[in-house]
């Protein structure tokens, strides 16, 4: 047998192993720990038959002895010492000369014919089982010499069918398990053995089911028992825990087997799904939770406010959190700054509410926390908490920012039956703190949930209002007073709406709804395309009686629509007119609240020819050096200090005047309603009017039969 060493004739001393003996027990107790847990191993399985411990280093073609007992020395004619060491390879080998690494594996126990060549020279045949041990290095043989030819060949033939079966079921991809009855495992194969990090050994009969999750055993003992009785397959998933206690998700497919003699079992499949699981999880994840924040988006919040509102004596409060002047943040640090403090707000939230209360953003700057707590106390605690937390400093591109939010209370009611109902009553709460002065927290009661049913419904009027074009506009003469009379000069364009069951409501009401509700643009362009039609009409049917320029109202919001120039510009080209029969009103707040932006807007208009007006001046707080280098064409004295000149209160609307006419500006007085105060500012040097006394506010037919009636004054005699 080629390959094969005879070693030393040592019949004698296996036969009086006295002396042997003892020194081979000395050598085991200096074998290191595993070697010894390894010879343990062995002797437990078979005390009395032939052992080796095998030892397979870097290179797995070459194992070597490292322990041998008695009965292995007895039936190779050696001394058990002399076996340490040897390569396996010197005295065994496979069929036909092939090698028995094959037979080590970590999954299960092997066995297999081989031949011995023993220390005289002679072939034995036998078989030899090897079973993994503890230690990833080393395996216990288990050799018994064959008997007979049959024999022989009946084991190559179970040999061949079991490299067949090997082939075909234990090397699988597919982690697969097999009960001969019930619910004991006949087989596993490596797959599953990989699957688990677990010997076959351990997993065969029931050993399978520790390796279950707790929560699951229930479930698959039920999939089981379905399927032995049933003779049907069954699906299910369940988790398990392998040796090294990694959870693994499973999708396991049961399919009954019947085997004459033995009983009902089953063949099941496993399937491990746990990286799809977790990429479902992170796709969900990211489908229900803000990328920003990484809280819970609205579908989530609505998720758990339906759930807590399966039982109707739940308590729930939900607080509707809006940040106060945010866009200044963005406006001034850019956005990059704003998102930080966005996720900075976040995390104090999360930390900030109760365990089992939800955070989720709503969108923008808005948050929603939704509480289980039937009190108003509770809830209220829990808003002034995040109203204190919001208060500390947020450090964000070096600059601290306090934040500030205002805060609406809702605790559920008999009304709320969907988290619709109970999310639109604190927006509705929040937006009453916004009313009252921002910063403030709000619990909605029955007036202020009428007062705001009633507020929505008027946006909604005014949205097809708008859209319906019912918005209609009536014109106030502006005129210059001359020794001849009165010259007009211009028009100012005002919004009235006509409400069909509240009647006449004032533009000061509808205007400040169109801001609040984001129609304020829709309704600004609204006025300024009728202003303009109105405009070219006038030039076609009044020729030289028609005002020189038409005025429109600008809002604080329009300033900051980068359309507003070339949506301008576009609405004089349709109808025709010429860029100085224009002239827009800004009020002097509206200009403070963001000197840049409205100088720039100012600069565009005036460059392309648009008169500017400021408006109410005298109410706001202006620079005066800012004003100086604001090219605007007029300044509209604020009708409250003309009222005063009835009193003799000339100080204000005399600086005024004197101010803008050495800036280059001429004035017009707003409310001029008697003589005695048209005289009084003509004596100061200003000349153009606007008020009752000169003409109310005209629809357009009545406008122009003012015009063509020579201007009619419709002022008081002062007394």
């Amino acid at each position: 047998m080629t390959g094969f060493r005879p070693g030393p004739a040592r019949h004698a001393a296996a036969g009086r192993p006295t002396a042997s003996r003892r020194e081979g027990s000395r050598a085991l107790l200096r074998q290191p720990r595993e070697v010894l847990a390894a010879v343990f191993h062995a002797v437990a399985a078979d005390p009395d038959g032939a052992l080796l411990v095998i030892e397979l280093g870097g290179d797995r073609s070459k194992p070597v002895v490292r322990w041998s007992n008695l009965g292995a020395g007895i039936l190779l004619g050696m001394a058990d010492s002399d076996l340490v060491g040897q390569p396996l390879s010197e005295f065994l080998a496979g069929p036909h000369e092939t090698s028995l690494t094959t037979m080590f594996r970590r999954e299960r126990s092997t066995s297999m014919s081989a031949t011995i060549r023993t220390a005289v020279g002679a072939a034995v045949k036998c078989i030899v089982k090897a079973a993994p041990t503890a230690d990833d290095r080393l395996w216990t043989l288990q050799i018994e010499p064959a008997l007979s030819d049959r024999e022989l060949a009946l084991r190559a033939s179970a040999d061949a069918h079991e490299r067949r079966f090997r082939v075909l079921a234990e090397r699988s991809p597919v982690p697969t398990m097999m009960s001969d009855q019930g619910m004991r495992l006949g087989h596993v194969n490596d797959a599953l053995c990989a699957l688990l990090a677990v010997p076959a050994d351990d997993l065969l009969g029931t050993g399978w089911m520790t390796h279950a999750h707790e929560e699951d055993v229930e479930r698959i003992t039920d999939a089981v028992v379905a399927v032995l009785a049933g003779g049907e397959e069954r699906e299910i998933q369940a988790r398990f825990v392998d040796s090294r206690r990694h959870l693994h998700h499973t999708e396991l497919r049961f399919t009954p087997i019947h085997t004459p003699g033995v009983g009902d079992g089953f063949v099941a499949t496993v399937q491990d799904v746990t990286e799809r699981r977790v990429l479902e999880q992170q796709l969900n994840h990211q489908a229900t939770h803000d990328t920003l924040t990484e809280l819970p988006r609205r579908n989530r919040l609505w998720d758990h406010i339906a759930a807590a509102m399966q039982d109707p004596a739940a308590g729930l409060a939900c607080m509707f959190l809006d940040l106060d002047n945010f866009k200044i943040v963005n406006d001034s640090l850019g956005h990059n700054a704003g998102d930080a403090l966005l996720v900075a707000i976040a995390k104090r939230l999360s930390k900030t509410v109760r365990s089992g209360d939800l955070v989720a953003r709503f969108g923008g700057d808005e948050f929603v926390i939704a509480a289980g707590t039937g009190s108003v106390e509770v809830a209220l605690e829990i808003a002034n908490r995040i109203m204190r937390v919001l208060a500390e400093p947020v450090v964000v591109e070096g600059v601290a920012i306090r934040a500030k939010g205002s805060i609406g209370v809702v605790l559920r009611g008999p009304n709320h039956r969907t988290p619709d109902d109970i999310i639109r009553d604190c927006d509705i709460a929040m937006y009453e703190a916004k009313s009252r002065g921002k910063g403030r927290i709000v619990v909605l009661d029955d007036t202020a949930r009428g007062a705001a049913y009633d507020t929505l419904q008027l946006v909604s009027e005014l949205r097809d209002a708008i859209e319906d074009r019912r918005i209609t506009l009536s014109y106030q003469p502006i005129v210059r007073r001359t020794g001849n009379g009165l010259q007009l000069l211009s028009v100012e364009a005002l919004a009235r709406w006509k409400h069909l069951g509240r009647g006449s409501l004032a533009p000061d009401v509808f205007v400040k709804l169109a801001e609040e509700n984001g129609l304020i643009h829709e309704l600004g362009q609204l006025v300024l395309e009728t202003a303009c039609a109105a405009m070219s009409g006038w030039q076609r049917e009044l020729g030289e009686l028609a005002p020189s320029r038409v005025n429109v109202n600008l809002s604080v919001l329009q300033m900051g629509d980068d359309m507003l120039v070339p949506t301008v510009k576009g609405m004089m080209e349709r109808h025709g007119l010429r860029p100085e029969q224009l002239c827009l009103e800004i009020t002097e707040s509206a200009l403070m609240r963001d000197p840049d932006t409205a100088s720039s807007v100012v600069a565009q208009l005036r460059a392309h020819g648009v008169q500017v007006a400021i408006d109410d001046f005298g109410t706001g707080f202006s620079s005066l050096a800012y004003l100086r280098r604001l090219p605007a064409s007029y300044l509209k004295l604020d009708r409250s200090f003309v009222a005063e000149l009835q009193d003799g209160h000339t100080a204000i609307p005399s600086a005024v005047i004197t101010l803008a006419h050495n800036l280059g500006m001429d004035v017009v007085a707003e409310g001029v309603e008697t003589t005695f105060q048209m005289q009084a500012l003509e004596d100061m040097g200003c000349s153009v009017l606007q008020g009752f006394g000169i003409s109310e506010p005209l629809v357009d037919r009545d406008f122009v039969s003012w015009c063509r009636a020579g201007h009619p004054l419709s002022m008081a005699v002062a007394p």
